[in-house]
């Protein structure tokens, strides 16, 4: 394998210095240097629903990459973005039907569609993965994956607990893989420029940032009315989805998209939305691989429900030991915004302003912060898997982002109006029943890994 990655990697090195930030294939521009498949990235695609497809598309216009696998415990049903249907099979023809076109005849058969990730991880040829799944299975996947010696792609968030996230990064660092966090909002202009402008100082004294979050439980899958225990459908293998979380019957509403609404899964919007807005909150704030000191004023809606029991609303301050103040809720204007003392900049997906405007014109020098420069989330992961550099989200930062949220679901759920927090140490100081969940039992035969 050895051998293998090297090769391809000397092929491309230089090349990746001078990608152009495009997802479209070399084919549709009509280039004739498109790399042979034996030259190429060979990726493998663990989890093939939501994001799974948004993600596989996004790899299939890069020219440098191959993907020759699919993994997902589901065979192919409905239940997933506005009720859409997806799975392994759906996710072999996307890859099948796009190289195809690529062909003179028009026919490609050159994906393998497997249902348990291990096998996929224990292929040789597979250089690099891509972990969509729900976020109770990223941290095995991941550990396992660096283990094994590939560079890895993980959506957000980044983790289901801190200390799964912990464990994460150091299996990364240990190994010397390549890790990109899909929070793709660090490869946005509109929010690097924001962050570049507070960091440079264009706002006076850093007092107080602002995140705004969606709230509520959207029924996205479509099958909100369905949450009670159905027999599970064939193709499905619904005991290894549930994997290390607690055993619970089968119901549509548990699963695939809208799994989120479910704490032995996920964090509600809390946490979906924690891996973007204060990702970008602390890039600005220069605090992305440090965190918080304190929790307070956690408040968070709750309402009764046969199945989905995450917030549909909430407000917490996270209080930094400069005395910075970073409050995340949904009562708050979408996006991002800091405020000084000399004014503020606020943005969200696609733009960003500024209070006064002025400030929008301002010229950062030479000299002065420029931060890390990604147009392409997607092509800078091939970039650095190829240059063996650090990505635009690599897995210490994705995971001190996320803390700060997991923090939070914590003094939420406890009703704790203040919790003390390390963030060297990572430990919760003085309350024994908040540092408990720090982490979560798995599920037999379920262990996380050593790294």
């Amino acid at each position: 394998m050895t051998l293998h990655r090297s090769t391809r990697r000397q092929f491309f090195g230089q090349a990746a210095v001078a990608a152009a930030p495009l997802i479209v294939s070399a084919t549709a521009l009509g280039l004739e240097d498109k790399p042979a498949p034996s030259k190429r990235i060979n990726l493998g695609v663990i989890g093939t629903g939501n994001q799974g497809f948004n993600d596989m598309r996004a790899f299939l216009g890069d020219e440098r990459v191959q993907i020759v696998a699919v993994c997902d415990v589901n065979r192919e049903s409905p239940g997933y973005w506005n009720g859409a249907v997806a799975g392994r099979e759906p996710g072999r023809r996307l890859v099948e039907e796009r190289y195809a076109a690529d062909k003179k005849s028009g026919k490609y058969k050159g994906c393998d569609a497997l249902v348990d990730f291990r096998e996929l991880l224990d292929r040789k040829d597979i250089d690099a993965v891509v972990i969509c799944t729900p976020d109770h299975w990223h941290a095995l996947p991941v550990i396992l994956a660096a283990k094994a010696g590939k560079d890895i792609y993980c959506q957000k968030p980044l983790s289901l607990t801190i200390a799964e996230g912990r464990a994460m990064s150091d299996a990364v660092k240990k190994h010397k893989r390549v890790f990109q966090c899909g929070s793709q909002q660090r490869s946005d202009p509109n929010f690097r420029r924001a962050c570049e402008l507070v960091r440079n100082g264009r706002i006076g004294k850093l007092q107080t940032v602002r995140c705004g979050l969606p709230g509520g439980r959207p029924d996205f899958g479509k099958t909100g009315d369905r949450k009670k225990p159905e027999k599970v459908p064939e193709g499905f293998e619904y005991d290894l989805w549930l994997g290390p979380a607690p055993k619970a019957e089968y119901a549509p509403a548990r699963c695939h998209v809208n799994f989120r609404w479910i704490y032995d899964y996920s964090g509600g919007q809390v946490t979906d939305w924690g891996g973007h807005h204060p990702d970008c909150a602390q890039w600005g704030m220069d605090t992305e691989r440090t965190g918080p000191i304190e929790i307070r004023n956690a408040k968070g809606v709750f309402p009764a429900d046969d199945l989905w029991n995450t917030a549909t609303e909430y407000y917490f301050e996270a209080i930094y030991q400069n005395g910075v103040k970073l409050i995340i809720s949904n009562k708050e204007k979408g996006g991002v915004t800091w405020q000084g003392s000399e004014g503020s900049v606020w943005a969200n997906r696609g733009t960003h302003d500024a209070n006064p405007k002025s400030i929008l014109d301002s010229k950062i020098a030479e000299d002065g912060v420029h931060l890390y420069k990604s147009d392409n989330h997607y092509r800078n992961f091939i970039d650095c898997v190829l240059s063996r550099k650090e990505t635009a989200a690599p897995v210490e930062v994705a995971h001190r982002s996320i803390t700060i949220c997991h923090l939070g679901n914590i003094a939420m759920r406890l009703g704790r109006e203040k919790l003390k927090w390390d963030p060297e140490k990572e430990q919760i100081i003085d309350d024994n029943e908040a540092a408990k969940m720090l982490s979560r039992p798995y599920r037999d035969p379920w262990k996380l890994p050593e790294a």
